[in-house]
């Protein structure tokens, strides 16, 4: 998979620590190293802020380190991420975004390279999987002698699709090697404007780097053309496909960013019209735009040339050529919806069903839903919950609704996401004793993305006392069927508690319970 093309490409690039929060479509990067090379720091993180964290300091300890996050996670890990740019690196810090066009399990379609150029920084996008294996060895050679992060961004497509891909001689880890140039790494106003400048006074190197890129070229056409190409990462794969042996047309290609501009213009002068192709945003449709001027007759995502919306297929790409399809993709017909649920088993399940039945008592009652396979519980058969917005809202949203006079406030989140992003907003509650009920759904593992480790397992009630809890008001129960009794007379209790109440259901993962059992049995054989 593309996803392990890049995990590789970083062990053989020499890395000594990969830190993320597990998230679709980057999971499997962590995996693979996790796996296969033992001997790289590999734990994962609370969330992604403290990946980003953690990586800067590996940094500057003069050695090499991935950060790997989804697209939401940027946002997460956005105040360490730019601030590193200003900072520098000392040792090479790649941060890998792997973005999720069409939302196949996200909320959103926002485009990673938007941060790239926010923090001012080198981007690479591959095209293929031994682009993103060979990438990696690129990514950090730059980081180093740029001195700054760089942002590798991929798309779900590459990130989950296979392909061969040939390895290089792998290189060793550095040395420790700390950095002792300190000022750069203490960001008070007086270093962080020199160190702003230095970062603005490097953009012409940038520049110059992805002029003259390997991962940027011209292909096809090398005359005067009616149609020009602009694609960008995986959509030079769609642009290539369809075009096959046609060389009228002129394409460049664009996996390194900032933008080549002289490529471009050059590329502008000899056609008569552009297509851009990038799958996400239209990031570069926009800055090309800029360099070619309101004239110049230009197609892409904003003019409906491609889809506003929603990731490139070889289909679409092919009618914006104006190419006809020979066999175009039609979705199957009379297939049976099979839509996402909750697995047979499941202790949320039981939860659910639980706070159905005490809900329903209250004519007013609103259930805050978080970030998780808990999430499911928003559709049949239970419809539970009344919202979904980001990793943590569940518990700063019921805050906000009993503020505002909402009774009874319920919050569910999951073990995880509680120690991604919940634990801050349940100190919020505590200090302001809000009266609202957080049910911290814990299964023991980090279900949804496929079993990873939880940072608060077996340390949730811990947790709870610490930021100011009531011991009388943490519960702790087993969700199954012959507890409903116990449970729903629990969770009303709390409910009518006039301050912050957990209540902790804990039964582990039916997935992972399964694969332990498998596990075993394999073992006894």
């Amino acid at each position: 998979m593309g996803d392990e093309a890049i995990a590789l490409g970083a062990i053989d690039a020499g890395i000594s620590g990969v830190y993320a929060y597990p998230g679709t479509p980057s999971t499997e990067i962590t995996e693979f190293i996790q796996t296969y090379a033992r001997e790289v720091r590999s734990r994962w993180c609370s969330n992604e802020k403290t990946a980003m964290e953690a990586a800067l300091g590996m940094s500057y300890a003069g050695k090499r380190a991935l950060v790997c996050m989804k697209h939401v996670g940027m946002n997460v890990a956005a105040d360490a991420f730019v601030n590193a740019a200003i900072t520098g690196v000392n040792g090479g810090l790649v941060v890998l975004a792997a973005d999720d066009p069409s939302m196949h399990s996200s909320q959103n379609e926002q485009d990673s390279r938007f941060y790239g150029k926010f923090a001012m920084i080198p981007i690479l996008e591959p095209s293929s999987q031994q682009e993103a294996y060979d990438m990696m060895a690129y990514a950090f050679d730059l980081s180093e002698q740029m001195r700054v992060p760089v942002l590798m961004r991929v798309v779900t497509r590459l990130a989950h699709s296979r392909a061969g891909v040939k390895p290089k001689t792998p290189i060793a880890q550095q040395g420790l090697n700390p950095e002792t140039d300190r000022s750069h790494w203490v960001l008070l106003p007086g270093n962080a404007r020199k160190q702003y400048a230095s970062l603005v006074a490097k953009q012409s190197e940038f520049i110059s780097s992805a002029e003259n890129s390997p991962y940027n070229k011209t292909v096809g056409n090398n005359g005067k053309a009616k149609l020009g190409v602009v694609a960008c990462g995986i959509a030079y794969n769609y642009v290539m496909e369809n075009l096959a042996d046609n060389n009228e047309v002129a394409v460049l290609k664009i996996s390194q960013y900032p933008l080549p501009i002289e490529q471009i213009k050059a590329l502008a002068a000899r056609c008569e019209s552009l297509l851009i192709a990038e799958d996400g945003q239209p990031i570069v449709e926009e800055s090309i735009a800029g360099i070619v001027g309101g004239d110049y007759s230009l197609q892409g995502r904003l003019t409906g040339a491609l889809p506003r919306m929603g990731e490139l297929t070889p289909d679409n790409v092919g009618e914006a050529l104006g190419i006809e399809l020979p066999m175009p993709y039609v979705a199957a017909q009379n297939v049976v919806a099979r839509p996402p649920a909750l697995c047979q088993g499941c202790g949320h399940r039981d939860v659910y069903n639980a706070l159905n039945q005490v809900a329903a008592e209250y004519p007013d009652a609103r259930i805050f839903g978080d970030i998780g396979c808990y999430t499911l519980g928003a559709l049949p058969p239970f419809r539970a919950i009344d919202s979904c917005v980001d990793m943590g809202a569940s518990i700063t949203m019921a805050k906000g609704a009993a503020d505002a006079g909402v009774h009874p406030a319920i919050a569910v989140i999951g073990d995880s996401t509680f120690t991604h992003s919940g634990m801050t907003g349940l100190l919020d509650a505590v200090n302001d004793n809000s009266h609202i009920t957080v049910i911290i759904s814990d299964n023991l593992t980090t279900a949804m993305t496929g079993g990873q480790d939880s940072a608060g397992t077996n340390k949730f009630e811990a947790i709870c006392l610490g930021l100011g809890v009531d011991p009388e008001h943490v519960k702790v129960v087993t969700p199954i069927a012959k507890n409903m009794e116990e449970i729903t007379r629990i969770i009303r209790e709390e409910i009518e508690y006039k301050g912050v109440s957990v209540i902790i259901p804990r039964r582990e993962c039916i997935q992972t319970l399964n694969r332990k059992l498998r596990q075993k049995k394999a073992n006894q054989a």
